[in-house]
């Protein structure tokens, strides 16, 4: 019997289904696959629209091609590096960006940027096409991707942007910001309320200005006189970023933050604080003396991991665990910085840029 095209594609298909779910209970991940399978059968149940399984498509297959980019890279943390696409080849501003991403690179770190022109390419000129990848949105009037990502393998073109903005804030342990436009400026917003509300991972967010500019100084001074003036934020908010003229800075900022500090995730009603390096009896004694007012109850206690935790890449370092408010993460990140120059001396505080 010769098949048609159409029965022979879907002859294969229900052959790999099959072959799936006969395979799902030895799979690593199995029962997340099967949740999703049944997410999808549930949808197929559903009266909706072609164009709305085109998006669920297109969208899953943007996921599809992300992860397996960023799969091998996983445990290198990445720098996204914003800033405006207009911004030319030999101007302050894109210099900066090209030392910045030097500056990262050399010290182990991976930068992501948007894949195009101005201070996406003076990240990705930088860090080189080995330590560089691209998160590029296929739009009808744009031009592709920068030339230093040319025909690389850690280029991603993205057809919606959700997604993209998805594998930002996913693959995402540092933001750098140059002077850019209504993009940058709602990245920057964005990147801020994900960081005031918890909604992302602690990370450190720099806002990196040429000398003699007052691109962000100006930025600052909006947000002190109409935000923070009449209340909308708090003055620890203002601990979220760091802006500064020095590309220096700007990489011992990124760099110092995982010096002690390496990840953090919530295990019940309890954050897991894990830690490159125990602190002392002394130093955690400091913390409790000096952050007790960003807890519901307790203390702040070192411990192992967690049963939850074990079996986890972490599972070996050393935690911090407390009742935290889950609300003044400017006071967090305030903490954050005096664990790192608490335990900055430790062996292990080195590598920074490891997962």
């Amino acid at each position: 019997m010769t098949l048609s095209p159409s029965s022979s594609s879907s002859e294969s298909f229900q052959a790999e289904i099959s072959e799936l779910l006969a395979q799902l209970p030895k799979m690593k991940h199995g029962a997340l696959i099967q949740q999703a399978l049944m997410t999808l059968t549930r949808m197929a149940e559903v009266d909706v629209d072609r164009l709305d399984w085109k998006i669920l498509n297109a969208s899953l297959q943007d996921m599809e091609q992300a992860f397996r980019v960023f799969y091998p890279h996983r445990h290198v943390r990445k720098i996204t590096i914003f800033g405006s696409a207009r911004i030319k080849p030999g101007t302050p501003a894109y210099q900066m960006a090209v030392d910045f991403a030097k500056c990262v690179t050399l010290q182990g770190f991976m930068v992501m940027t948007g894949g195009g022109p101005g201070i996406m390419q003076a990240g990705n000129e930088g860090a080189g096409e080995g330590n560089s990848f691209g998160l590029n949105i296929r739009l009808p009037f744009e031009q592709g991707s920068n030339p230093y990502l040319e025909g690389s393998d850690k280029l991603v073109n993205f057809k919606y942007f959700f997604t993209r903005k998805l594998f930002f804030l996913r693959e995402t342990d540092a933001l750098a910001l140059f002077p850019g436009g209504f993009g940058t400026q709602d990245e920057a917003y964005e990147c801020l309320t994900l960081m005031q509300t918890g909604k992302s991972d602690l990370l450190p967010l720099v806002l990196v200005e040429p000398p003699g500019s007052n691109y962000w100084r100006g930025w600052e001074a909006y947000v002190r006189d109409h935000l923070l003036k009449d209340g909308l934020i708090s003055p620890d908010d203002l601990d979220l970023y760091t802006i500064t003229d020095r590309v220096d800075v700007a990489c011992e900022t990124i760099s110092s933050f995982y010096r002690v500090f390496h990840s953090s995730r919530y295990v019940g009603d309890k954050l897991v604080m894990r830690l490159n390096s125990a602190l002392s009896e002394n130093d955690v004694e400091y913390l409790n003396q000096n952050f007790s007012d960003i807890l519901i109850s307790g203390r702040i206690e070192q411990t192992k991991a967690l049963p939850e935790e074990l079996g986890g890449d972490a599972a070996q370092l050393p935690r911090l665990v407390m009742h935290y408010n889950q609300r003044d993460f400017g006071r967090m990140y305030q903490m954050i910085r005096v664990i790192n120059q608490l335990g900055m001396d430790a062996p292990e505080a080195t590598h920074p840029e490891q997962k």
